[in-house]
């Protein structure tokens, strides 16, 4: 790791040492769900949602026998909910044809269910199998470059930058140390950049406020 990386990953290490996912859940299935429900949406009001739709969902094969009508109306709250509610039912159902009901382990191997991209892909595989992936979503992409870690200007990009520079032991725990980071300090329109600790480490700041 450069000097840049190592400070802001020791800084992590001292001050935020365990870094978990705020989405509830007990099981593979439960997180999949959890984490496709969080797209564009607040894990906060996917966590309201969640309960009711897990007590009547339990496993992959009996939201495959649901019917979108059956299964919307414990979305309806939560972004995009008539695409979602489509997705979860066309996964499940993948899920019980193609992977026997278990949630696949492989990055790859989950994008091909609908509704998963890369972000959730490796948001599932470094939860629950601790793969050396991270995750980038809006927090993790503003979070990287404002502090300076990348300059990429795609989420593949910086996921690249931050891959490359985070060694593969610390990469699970680390995506959750940006996206805590992003919620609650590192704001998209108010950055608490007084109460951060990570400012003398941040390229944005000291450009704001003059190298020092």
């Amino acid at each position: 790791m450069n000097k840049r990386y190592a400070d802001i990953v020791g800084w992590f290490e001292t001050n935020m040492p365990v870094a978990k996912p705020e989405l509830h859940f007990d099981n593979p299935w439960q997180l999949l769900v959890a984490v496709m429900l969080s797209a564009q949406c607040t894990d906060k009001r996917v966590n309201m949602v969640t309960p009711a739709l897990f007590e009547a969902y339990p496993t992959a094969a009996a939201m495959a026998a649901a019917s979108f009508e059956k299964v919307f109306p414990y979305i309806r709250s939560v972004s995009y909910p008539n695409s979602k509610t489509q997705h979860l039912i066309d996964a499940a159902r993948m899920i019980v044809t193609d992977f026997g009901g278990e949630i696949p382990d492989d990055r790859d191997e989950l994008q091909k269910l609908p509704g998963v991209g890369r972000k959730t892909a490796n948001v599932v595989t470094s939860v629950l199998w601790d793969n050396p992936v991270i995750a980038v979503d809006t927090h993790v992409f503003r979070v990287a470059r404002r502090l300076g870690l990348s300059k990429g200007t795609t989420p593949l990009a910086v996921e690249k930058d931050l891959t490359a520079n985070i060694p593969e032991e610390k990469r699970p725990t680390a995506h959750h140390w940006l996206i805590l980071h992003g919620r609650y300090v590192c704001k998209a329109l108010k950055p608490l950049c007084g109460q951060c600790g990570l400012a003398p480490f941040c390229a944005e700041y000291k450009k704001n406020n003059g190298a020092r």
